[in-house]
């Protein structure tokens, strides 16, 4: 475990704190060097100074303040990604945030846009940026964080929802087009984590989220939630050579036995299972609705 990414170069986007740490530190432990990023510069600092003290004398740790939405941003992350840490093999996309919490009519526009831009438009910067230097390696593994918005319907926060099923079928799509380059896509459902974002959801309240999701909210915080261990696994499994060759998949880190799906690469590849697909009467056993 303690070598497993030894000698692998990562950029972790949203990494200086919740989830987006907890791989960072992972990815550490595990050997790799990395680049953090996040809009905020002084929880950036903070966290990549705590990550400093569990590296060894090879490892680096760099870190730049910036925003995903935007393109100049996203190339300056990748330039000094490549020429400080001389290359990238793993991206994770974990930068993101919930955005307006209403309903569609009453939310604010440019807050809805906003969270479009961050959520998906950021993620697809970011693979757009680096995959001609996977490209020219012949190697790259690029992770994505999504969630119960890719899965479920969430009223009253739409702009999240919609974002993280966009980006899940953009992974889908962008994995067929590297088929065959030895670069992997996917997508992780991490669980329902207690994060800034959780507390988001209980500060707003039950008019803005919506009384059910609020309540379900509330369980979350007391019970406290899923584990970010196992989302963090699933993305150290991910970035590492165990994973090769599984690709084009939504894994859920609670529910799915991932780490047996190597075995099953052949299932994996020659079929849809751990896809967002269409339902059809016939899937349900419904005789009526399918030619």
């Amino acid at each position: 475990m303690k070598s497993i990414l030894d000698g692998k170069k990562a950029i972790i986007t949203g990494s200086s704190q919740g989830l987006g740490l907890e791989i960072a530190r992972k990815f550490v432990l595990s050997g790799a060097d990395i680049m953090m990023c996040a809009r905020d510069g002084k929880t950036l600092e903070r966290a990549k100074d705590d990550l400093k003290k569990i590296t060894n004398k090879k490892q680096k740790i760099l870190s730049l303040v910036a925003d995903v939405s935007l393109s100049n941003d996203v190339e300056i992350v990748v330039d000094e990604t490549i020429k400080n840490l001389g290359g990238c093999h793993i991206l994770v996309n974990n930068a993101g945030v919930y955005g307006p919490k209403d309903k569609i009519e009453s939310t604010n526009w440019e807050d809805w846009v906003k969270t479009i831009e961050i959520n998906l438009f950021g993620s697809i910067l970011m693979c757009k940026a680096l995959i001609k230097h996977f490209k020219k390696q012949n190697y790259g593994k690029i992770i994505q964080l999504s969630g119960g918005g890719a899965t479920n319907p969430l009223p009253n926060l739409s702009a999240y929802a919609v974002s993280k099923v966009a980006v899940v079928r953009f992974c889908e799509t962008l994995a067929e087009e590297l088929r065959g380059t030895g670069i992997d896509v996917n997508a992780i459902a991490p669980g329902a984590l207690n994060t800034r974002m959780l507390d988001e959801i209980l500060k707003a309240g039950p008019k803005k989220v919506g009384r059910q999701f609020y309540k379900k909210s509330l369980e979350q915080k007391k019970n406290g939630g899923t584990s970010m261990q196992k989302g963090s696994e699933l993305a150290l499994f991910l970035a590492s050579s165990a994973s090769d060759g599984i690709t084009a998949k939504l894994i859920s880190a609670i529910w799915d036995d991932w780490e047996k799906w190597p075995s099953h690469l052949d299932d994996l590849s020659s079929t849809d299972v751990y896809t967002i697909r269409r339902i059809t009467g016939k899937d349900r056993k419904f005789n009526w609705g399918d030619k």
